[in-house]
C-alpha cells in the first residue's frame, strides 16, 4: 500500500513538474549525475579525519543517537563533499533543512531520502532500480547535483541553493540552509 501510494505521488508529482516544464531535465546534469554514480573518495588524512569527526559527531548526537550510524553517515557525507568539491559542513547544512537527517524522509512532493532527492532522477540516469534512502546513493546525487548549480551561477551559493530547492526567487531557502551553516556547523 505504501510502496503504491509512493508510486501515485511520484508520478503525480512528475506529470505536473514536465506540465510546467515541457523540457527534459537539464542534459548535462544528467551526465554528471550518471558520472558521479561510478566514482569515489574518502579523507586525505587520518588527523583531519579524527577531529572533524569528533567535532560534527557531537554536534549531530541530538538528531542521530546511535554513535555507529552517526560516525558512518559523516564518514559518508565528507566523503560524497568532497568527491562534489563541496565542503561537508555545506551538505551537512542541506540535510539538517532537507530531512533533519532522516533518511527515510518523504516530501509532499515526493521528494526522498537525507538530501530530498526527486525520483525521477534515477531512470534519467538509467539506474531505476536504485534506492533514494539509502545514504550513498542519496548522497551521492544530492552533493552531485548541488555542485552542478554551484558550478551553473558561478559559485553563488544563494542562487544554487535556490535551484536546489526549486525557487531561484525566494531567497527563504537559502537562508534556512545558510542559518543552519553559520549557526549549527560552522560554529567554533
Amino acid at each position: 500500500m505504501k510502496n503504491s501510494l509512493l508510486i501515485l505521488l511520484t508520478l503525480i508529482f512528475s506529470t505536473s513538474i514536465l506540465a510546467k516544464n515541457p523540457e527534459r531535465p537539464d542534459p548535462e546534469l544528467r551526465e554528471r549525475l550518471i558520472a558521479a554514480i561510478n566514482e569515489a573518495s574518502s579523507f586525505q588524512d587520518r588527523f583531519e579525519a579524527e577531529v572533524w569527526l569528533l567535532d560534527m559527531s557531537t554536534r549531530l548526537q541530538k538528531r542521530l543517537t546511535d554513535t555507529e550510524e552517526r560516525l558512518l553517515l559523516l564518514r559518508l557525507i565528507h566523503q560524497e563533499a568532497a568527491r562534489a568539491k563541496l565542503t561537508p559542513e555545506l551538505v551537512l547544512a542541506v540535510i539538517d533543512v532537507e530531512s533533519k537527517f532522516d533518511r527515510y524522509a518523504v516530501s509532499s512532493a515526493g521528494a526522498q531520502g537525507l538530501m530530498q532527492i526527486m525520483p525521477f532522477w534515477l531512470d534519467e540516469i538509467g539506474h531505476p532500480n536504485d534506492n533514494l534512502i539509502h545514504s550513498h546513493t542519496n548522497l551521492r546525487l544530492g552533493c552531485t547535483i548541488l555542485r552542478y548549480y554551484l558550478d551553473m551561477d558561478n559559485g553563488d551559493l544563494r542562487r544554487a541553493l535556490g535551484r536546489y530547492n526549486g525557487y531561484t526567487r525566494s531567497r527563504a531557502y537559502a537562508d534556512k540552509v545558510l542559518d543552519a551553516l553559520f549557526n549549527r556547523w560552522y560554529k567554533a
